[in-house]
């Protein structure tokens, strides 16, 4: 026994591969979005990761599902030149190993280099092991941030460490809204999940929207809507990974995620691959679990200070905001901004409702004067929306409600106001800001 100690530590000593050799087994079933392999059950765990065939038609796979003498693996690449009998290695959990050195670079769901920029800096303290901080461990979150978008820092203002959602159908302004968002001055690092998104618009976002100075303190995470179901499904999770390193070391994150519908999709994509049924408009009860895992490990850290801010995009299925993933969402997050199409056709951006929008927070930004302010306006601006018919059809004269009256005259003006574009500066002081717009159009 003795030996065999010192043969160990001789071996570990001298640098070889201290595993000379690989487990595995063999594809005994190959189907349209999973693979089947035999002998390899015993010791394969859920979210194992495994190599299938060798040379050029090898790939990757993730174990989704373990039955008594098999496993069902979910292949992150082209499943079509695998064959029966294909030999198949378990290489076991697979991690993102994040560093300061990842700032300015663009990674796959895997944390491996996309952009051609070289290899990435390895991690100087191993791989990452998402913590789950106490609920009683985990700062408050109190502090309030300004975005610099007028329409959001007035109705719906955020704070450090809060949850937040847009949901907007397809169109409607969301990737703009994010840039704005991703040139706030509160954060130390930006992490970018582009889930299910063209490939086109993932060059485009980086390079255009967040721009080479957004670049310099963000990592991308990319999935594009070509990649397989198990890689749009790891992409937001090895996001929140690269955001939980730089949180743990006492960062201020922002977290853009892009989008939380299209990670829903891929859930739903390899849980009906393994079977299973689907009890809520075609969605399994899996989506709903995993959800909130996801969501819940941003926000404040522990004692080490930092915190994760997430602003999550939520794809709304045909404009309907009660769909299931909208619907979960809205329970789950600090918050909503509710993105209609009828405002974008205006021409108004960002076309934000806000009679539809809320922040859980609001309380702790807005002063009481704010607070007063702004439910005034959200009065004037409910009473000219429900009065719209009405007008177009001539049925309001000027003087028969003064309280009409006051809103036909200030919510134009007050929309004007709210309108603003990527290329427009923020504001420091959306209400002073607001002021002054309505000053001058009273003038004029």
């Amino acid at each position: 026994m003795n030996a065999l100690v010192r043969l160990r530590h001789a071996i570990e000593s001298s640098g070889v591969e201290t595993r000379p050799l690989e487990r595995g087994g063999i594809v005994s079933a190959i189907n349209p979005n999973v693979v089947v392999a035999e002998g390899m059950a015993g010791y394969s765990a859920l979210g194992d990761f495994v190599s299938i065939g060798r040379g050029a038609r090898a790939t990757r796979g993730e174990v989704v599902q373990i039955e008594p003498g098999r496993v069902v693996i979910a292949p992150c690449g082209n499943a079509n030149a695998l064959s029966i009998n294909d030999a198949v290695m378990h290489k076991g959990p697979v991690q993102v190993h994040p560093d300061a050195g990842w700032l300015g670079r663009v990674v796959n769901a895997l944390g491996e280099p996309v952009d051609g920029m070289g290899p990435l800096v390895p991690s100087d303290t191993g791989r990452v092991e998402s913590k789950r901080h106490s609920p009683m461990m985990r700062g408050r979150v109190g502090e309030h941030f300004r975005t610099g978008v007028r329409v959001i820092d007035i109705f719906t203002p955020l704070c450090i460490g809060q949850r937040f959602g847009v949901f907007a159908g397809s169109g409607v302004g969301k990737s703009r809204l994010l840039a704005m968002l991703a040139r706030a001055n509160a954060f130390d690092v930006v992490v970018v999940s582009l889930v299910g998104e063209r490939s086109r618009e993932v060059r485009e976002f980086l390079e255009d929207t967040l721009g080479p100075d957004g670049m310099k303190k963000a990592v991308a995470v990319v999935a594009t809507s070509d990649e397989s179901a198990i890689m749009r499904r790891r992409a937001p999770s090895s996001a929140m990974d690269v955001a939980e390193w730089f949180r743990d070391r006492g960062k201020r994150v922002l977290l853009l995620l892009d989008s939380v519908t299209r990670f829903a999709h891929a859930l739903r994509e390899v849980a009906i691959s393994v079977g299973e049924p689907p009890v809520s408009r075609g969605y399994p009860a899996s989506v709903f679990t995993d959800l909130p895992r996801l969501l819940e490990r941003a926000g404040p850290g522990g004692p080490e200070g930092g915190s994760i801010t997430a602003v999550a995009t939520v794809l709304v299925d045909g404009d309907d905001h009660n769909d299931p993933v909208s619907d979960t969402l809205r329970g789950i997050l600090d918050g909503h901004l509710v993105l209609q199409r009828a405002i974008a056709n205006r021409g108004r951006f960002p076309a934000v409702d806000p009679l539809g929008s809320v922040s859980r927070l609001a309380d702790k930004a807005w002063s009481e004067q704010q607070r007063s302010l702004v439910g005034q306006l959200r009065a004037m601006i409910s009473l000219f929306e429900e009065t719209r018919d009405l007008r177009m059809m001539s049925g309001w004269q000027q003087g028969t409600n003064p309280d009409l009256d006051q809103a036909v005259m200030a919510v134009p003006r007050i929309y004007d106001a709210l309108t603003q574009s990527v290329a427009d500066p923020p504001d420091s002081d959306p209400f002073a800001a607001l002021a002054d717009r309505m000053r001058d159009d009273g003038k004029t």
